[in-house]
């Protein structure tokens, strides 16, 4: 595979190389380190290298899930980070894409099962259109989005313009396993994204 820089600003670089690595979040895939250790409350308010404020928790009452967040990136096999497959209730923020709040999809990542119990993210295939989701940030903000649509795609298909593409508005992508278990590749056949918007 050719080097792709990743930059924020390139989301179509960063787009087509994380449609290539067929996204494998909470898919049974051998865990990359997280950036930062699982649970951990930020002492002061962090930022991310240009200054934007991190987000730091998830919660999303109508399927009872609520996770602090770590940061991922792509690792050294250039497959990109998941939590540790042992604390599948550890949701993470894809820290190349955009913050949640600013312009464009923040990507937030879980597992959807780990060592034969449930993730975080193993409901949400339940969301519908209207349903919040609480994203709180390390100045103590919190925001909230509405979930718009879900879908549940082959890795294969993955739809990267849809996921990754640019967008005048905040936008929050939920990003998990589904589908069948392929039990010789270790993972899911299929990714069920969940599509929202910053509410006014």
């Amino acid at each position: 595979m050719r080097a792709l820089s990743l930059a924020r600003g390139g989301r179509g670089v960063v787009a087509a190389l994380l449609a290539s690595l067929m996204l494998v979040a909470g898919c049974g895939a051998e865990p990359a380190a997280p950036a930062a250790p699982a649970g951990e409350r930020p002492a002061s308010v962090q930022k991310a290298p240009d200054g934007r404020v991190k987000p730091v928790g998830i919660r999303i009452p109508k399927i009872g899930a609520e996770s602090t967040l770590i940061e991922v990136g792509v690792g050294r096999n250039l497959q990109i980070e998941v939590p540790p497959v042992d604390q599948p209730m550890q949701a993470a923020w894809y820290r190349l894409a955009e913050v949640p709040g600013e312009p464009g999809p923040a990507i937030i990542l879980g597992h959807v099962d780990g060592r034969q119990k449930p993730g975080i993210f193993f409901r949400l295939h339940e969301l519908s259109p209207g349903d919040e989701i609480f994203v709180e940030r390390a100045d103590g903000t919190t925001l909230r989005f509405v979930a718009e649509r879900k879908e549940q795609v082959p890795k294969e298909q993955f739809p990267e313009e849809a996921v990754y593409g640019e967008t005048d508005a905040s936008e929050l992508r939920l990003i998990t396993c589904g589908g069948a278990f392929d039990q010789e590749e270790h993972s899911y056949t299929d990714n069920v994204i969940v599509y929202a918007h910053l509410a006014a």
